[in-house]
């Protein structure tokens, strides 16, 4: 029973913590995006970037942060219909924190027009002066705040819905999809900036080469952000429990897992020994598998470099 009590507060001081970093994340996310990106005209692709090309189709009449969740709510009731509770509340709370903290800092939450941290005279002068630089840090932000929001087991829905539905409904691998989403919301984005003449002082193919290097940037800080410069782990595990925790390797993270036989040298006595690699993103569902089924497991985790074989991406 004391146990029990134990594992309890255990995992309500590692939600609070979750929803604490996730929070964080969204709001350095939300920063990224609202304080140096919208004004710039660069957009980071997916649902945010598709936002802010309608913001700017619509003369900056529709708020970025609003857009942003709307276009996530259908998302997000496909992802959890076709996905299950892999997108619930954690998704839920990163895409909506995302979307407040970003009108919030722009000053368009009623109230609290007064904020308006883009209008900032260091964010204008860099805008004016020092282009690269205003981009360099957005991306910086934006790719800390979702490394962040990914490494606590949260989401911001948007592209990764339509990834993890792509891979399961037809095998398609989800960088494929980001990449083909990203590719295609960056370009609308440089075609509205064109056509509604939205060119002060940077062409819009300029902007649009911007965009794709803000992508680059931002996305191997998220990789960075959650394994360091590596991209999978690799687990061994040694549980009395150890097949259980295999079976829900295989059924929750679609991951295999190889189970061997071994024997303890202090005991002499044989026991099941599990070894799996996962991606980055499955790290922290993983050990909270792990934690779940067999709280005395031993674990042990290591960073991989390469992994060769179906799932996983060549290091190249």
């Amino acid at each position: 029973m004391v146990d029990q009590i134990k594992q309890s507060i255990k995992r309500r001081r590692r939600l609070i913590r979750d929803y604490v970093a996730i929070t964080i994340g969204a709001f350095i996310m939300g920063a990224g995006i609202s304080v140096f990106l919208v004004d710039a005209k660069v957009v980071p692709g997916g649902v945010s970037g598709l936002s802010m090309a309608l913001h700017y189709l619509t003369g900056g009449v529709l708020p970025v942060g609003l857009m942003i969740w709307i276009l996530n709510i259908p998302l997000y009731i496909w992802g959890v219909r076709e996905l299950g509770k892999q997108f619930g509340a954690r998704t839920f709370v990163g895409f909506t924190l995302n979307s407040f903290f970003i009108d919030l800092l722009r000053g368009q939450i009623p109230g609290l027009s007064y904020i308006r941290l883009n209008e900032h005279p260091a964010i204008v002068s860099l805008q004016q002066k020092d282009f690269l630089f205003l981009i360099l840090i957005g991306a910086v932000l934006l790719g800390i705040g979702l490394g962040i929001i990914f490494k606590f087991r949260g989401s911001t829905a948007g592209s990764d819905v339509i990834a993890a539905v792509a891979q399961k409904r037809w095998g398609i691998k989800p960088g494929t999809v980001f990449m083909v989403v990203d590719s295609l919301v960056i370009l609308l984005a440089g075609f509205i900036i064109h056509f509604k003449g939205l060119e002060a002082e940077r062409h819009a193919v300029t902007l649009t080469l911007y965009a794709f290097f803000l992508l680059f940037v931002s996305s191997h800080l998220v990789d960075v952000i959650i394994e360091g410069f590596d991209y999978a782990h690799s687990v061994i595990i040694i549980s009395d429990q150890s097949a259980e925790i295999g079976r829900r390797i295989i059924a929750e993270l679609d991951r295999s897992a190889t189970l061997v036989e071994a024997t303890g040298i202090y005991t002499n006595s044989k026991r099941p020994v599990l070894y799996a690699v996962v991606t980055r993103k499955q790290v922290g569902d993983m050990v909270q598998i792990i934690k779940e089924t067999d709280p005395h497991a031993f674990v042990i985790l290591n960073n991989v470099h390469e992994v060769l074989g179906e799932g996983f991406r060549a290091r190249i």
